[in-house]
């Protein structure tokens, strides 16, 4: 940066609030919650949505759960006189549901923007002027009292209009535009008189909203503000705060959760956070935010991907892959050890049916909002055993063994930098294939045959004599062998009749599926007469043949690494 170009900022002014609350309380349940995508963010896109994609679009926020939606800012354009009326016209608007418009403190606007409401059942009507320091100064020149005065004007113009319209109900709401850069004193002065003006009352609060319409300072400030603000009302029950964050900072949902903390009563925002500059307060990562403490968000997220869905088609903006909840990737790992960490979380809350969600990584369950688990477990080069695994058992019932887990691992990473990439799920199950199922080179099972079995339990004695046919290096041999039991005899039987040294180390079997075609698969370790250690794997529907492929396999393996 240019050299003491920090210089020409100063820090924001902190709150005189010696005995601030906020910081000790906790949100314990949800806010009234009121969407501005139709609006707030509509206005922020490159191309404004249609009136078929607001249709799309206000459909969805209705299925959420939205019981406020701020519909438009119909004096502004005709598309958004249009579809003001369309909603009304058509019956779109459950009684439950209260639209909200916007409108400035300015006559023919006000008058505009009642004759679109015109018929509704309710209606939220929106008034706000600009009172921060700056714009007063330096884009309206005017003082303290000319917007004051403004606003009362604008207030009064909304009260006359409203008795035009008995058929609705309406409530007020006033915004103290840019909020954040206006003095306390002076925008509790400002809200006052306009509360005067509509003759607010705790039978009939109005609503006040807050808006962080920049976001100028550390959230701590605008809960101080809010706090502040709360705290010096003359009739505090006459209204309901409300809150509207701008993420200029990166940090607006951190700002309103501390503002509902401090005394707010609402939030205003948008899905996924679309909103002018940086965007405004993202709704889905508040509700949810508030899910993952065990406070019912009141909004219906179960299907996050139909809400992706939707908000990516009518906005024209992509949900960035690691956006909290909603992201493609959120709900994967890609570190080795946060694979294996996922693994053993998931299987320890599932094995012991727990109530409470406590998984390493994962502060949310995935199928709370229609996620799966086997989008969790993502593998490339950086990945580690204990994903593969998971891969392997969650999508294809092979749970390989602990002590294999080292092995594959070490094939799958060195297939993912080879290929400079991540490896899909079914790319791992094939080259699981081809390392352990398809090698084989030097021997291959042609048949098969338990000569004779017999077990006395009495004794605790077994015996087994069995024959094969094996393909060797493209020559057939015969091999005839007796053991313990069938495995066992195989085993004596190619280190009798072939030069292979090598002991068994373990052996593990697992059924693969149910029904009268059911698989098993066995896996076997060897260890060769040098030391070294091999995992082989057959599947075969008798798992006395699974068993057989599976140390063929280890032995193919130890002849080709």
């Amino acid at each position: 940066m240019m050299q003491h170009a920090a210089l020409k900022y100063r820090p924001y002014p902190s709150v005189p609030l010696s005995r601030r609350s906020w910081p000790d309380r906790r949100i314990e349940h949800p806010p009234a919650w009121c969407s501005v995508d139709l609006r707030d963010g509509n206005q922020a896109l490159i191309q404004p949505m249609s009136l078929t994609k607001k249709l799309e679009l206000w459909n969805l926020l209705v299925e959420i759960g939205f019981k406020e939606i701020e519909v438009g800012f119909p004096s502004a354009s005709q598309v958004e006189f249009d579809f003001t009326r369309h909603l009304i016209e058509n019956g779109l608007i459950a009684d439950s549901v209260w639209i909200q418009v916007l409108t400035q403190a300015r006559q023919h606007l006000i008058e505009r923007t009642f004759e679109s409401t015109r018929g509704a059942r309710r209606v939220v009507l929106h008034l706000y002027n600009s009172t921060s320091t700056v714009q007063r100064e330096v884009v309206f020149n005017m003082t303290r009292q000319q917007i004051v005065e403004l606003a009362v004007k604008g207030a009064r113009l909304v009260r006359e209009e409203a008795e035009k319209y008995p058929e609705t109900e309406f409530r007020y709401q006033y915004s103290p535009e840019s909020f954040t850069g206006t003095e306390l004193d002076f925008a509790l002065e400002v809200c006052e008189a306009v509360m005067a003006e509509w003759g607010a009352s705790a039978e009939k609060p109005v609503i006040l909203n807050l808006p962080a319409t920049v976001e100028m300072a550390t959230p701590n400030i605008y809960a101080d503000q809010i706090e502040w603000f709360c705290t010096h009302m003359k009739d505090r029950d006459a209204a309901i705060i409300s809150v509207h964050t701008h993420n200029d900072r990166g940090t607006a949902v951190a700002a309103t959760e501390f503002a509902l903390m401090a005394g707010a009563q609402r939030v205003e925002g948008t899905l996924f956070g679309n909103g002018e500059r940086t965007g405004n307060v993202d709704l889905i990562t508040m509700a949810l935010n508030m899910f993952t403490q065990g406070v019912d968000p009141g909004l219906d997220l179960h299907d996050i991907n139909h809400l992706i869905e939707v908000a990516e088609r009518v906005n024209k903006i992509p949900i960035h892959p690691r956006h909290p909840y909603a992201g493609e990737l959120v709900y994967t790992a890609f570190s080795g050890s946060h694979q294996d960490a996922i693994n053993k979380g998931m299987h320890h809350y599932t094995d012991f049916d727990h109530k409470l969600w406590d998984v390493p990584y994962l502060p949310i369950d995935p199928t709370d909002v229609g996620r799966t688990y086997e989008s969790i477990i993502r593998i490339n080069s950086q990945s580690g055993k204990g994903g593969v695994a998971y891969i392997l058992e969650n999508k294809f019932d092979l749970k390989l063994p602990k002590e294999m887990h080292p092995e594959f691992g070490k094939v799958i990473q060195a297939i993912s930098e080879a290929e400079g990439r991540e490896l899909k799920s079914d790319e791992i199950y094939q080259a699981f294939r081809d390392t352990y199922i398809n090698a084989h080179e030097p021997y291959d099972l042609h048949t098969f045959h338990v000569v004779k079995r017999h077990s006395d339990r009495r004794e605790q004695h077994s015996f087994a004599q069995v024959e094969a046919t094996l393909e060797n290096s493209g020559h057939e041999i015969a091999i005839a062998g007796n053991g313990n039991g069938p495995l066992d005899a195989f085993a004596n039987a190619l280190q009798e009749q072939t030069a292979e040294k090598f002991s068994l180390r373990a052996y593990h079997e697992h059924a693969l599926n149910t029904g009268s075609n059911a698989q098993a698969a066995a896996y076997i370790e060897i260890e060769t007469e040098d030391g070294k250690r091999f995992w082989g794997v057959g599947i075969n529907t008798d798992i006395i043949i699974a068993s057989v492929k599976a140390l063929l396999s280890s032995l193919n393996r130890a002849a080709t690494n």
